[in-house]
């Protein structure tokens, strides 16, 4: 059995981290690092790019809409170019923080607006669809399965689903959304449980407890919560003990 492990991180804000990095890029295999739309800086990304190599994390872009006001949760609906340019200001600026971008996950609410609105999945995926041709070689994007997905193929780009600890599910796959009860999971031992399950059997408890299949080959754990070192580290180590390998896929 294997999986990875990815966390949100270099996520500062006026300078200031919301999470620590230190600790979780210590049991993570890939991190999603913030790159300018809703948290980060030229400093933080190149102290994620740093971290990554000292640990052998693989680095991701963590892409946003432009809005640090609401550290990109709240949705918005921009013209498809201008996201798309924004979207590529932020992978180039952590290109130039020296990162060997392995793949991109969209960050907060663009996760989820590009689950259901073509325009706006047709933009992200263009501009990691122009950054896979000026490296190269085809960027992943890592997320959940809708629009995003059959915009992937139509550019030749790997699509990876993930799953997520410490969010709550709806009986329907989806995420609870943030604010209503059950939303937020922090109890390590419960986060870590799930994660062996989710790997095992594929599947999740909605918070009716009804049964989801999940097939995942990404497991999510946010940076910023504030039992997130203690439930990464519950998480890493139940899966060693259940002899899962923690690698990542790109």
């Amino acid at each position: 059995m294997r999986v990875d492990l990815n966390a949100d991180l270099g996520e500062t804000v006026d300078g200031m981290p919301t999470a620590d990095d230190e600790a979780l890029f210590a049991v993570v295999s890939s991190a999603n690092v913030a790159c300018g739309g809703h948290a980060g800086d030229e400093n933080s990304m190149r102290e994620a790019v740093a971290r990554a190599a000292r640990f052998g994390v693989a680095v991701g872009a963590h892409p946003s809409y432009d809005d640090r006001a609401h550290f990109g949760r709240v949705r918005r609906d921009p013209e498809p170019l201008a996201l798309r340019a924004d979207v590529t200001a932020q992978l180039s600026a952590l290109v130039a923080a020296g990162a060997d971008v392995r793949y991109v996950k969209p960050h907060g609410a663009l996760y989820h607006a590009v689950v259901d609105d073509a325009d706006q999945a047709w933009a992200v995926v263009a501009a990691v669809a122009d950054l896979s041709a000026a490296l190269g070689r085809p960027l992943p994007v890592l997320g959940l399965p809708g629009a995003i997905t059959a915009a992937a193929a139509s550019a030749g780009l790997p699509f990876v689903r993930e799953a997520f600890l410490d969010r709550g599910y709806t009986a329907a796959g989806g995420l609870v959304p943030r604010g209503e009860p059950g939303a937020l999971l922090e109890d390590p031992v419960h986060v870590a449980e799930r994660a062996v399950r989710l790997v095992r059997d594929g599947e999740v408890v909605a918070i009716d407890g009804t049964l989801v299949a999940v097939d995942a080959a990404s497991l999510c754990l946010h940076g910023d919560s504030p039992a997130a070192v203690a439930m990464a580290r519950a998480v890493r180590a139940a899966l060693d003990d259940a002899g899962v390998e923690v690698r990542a896929p790109w």
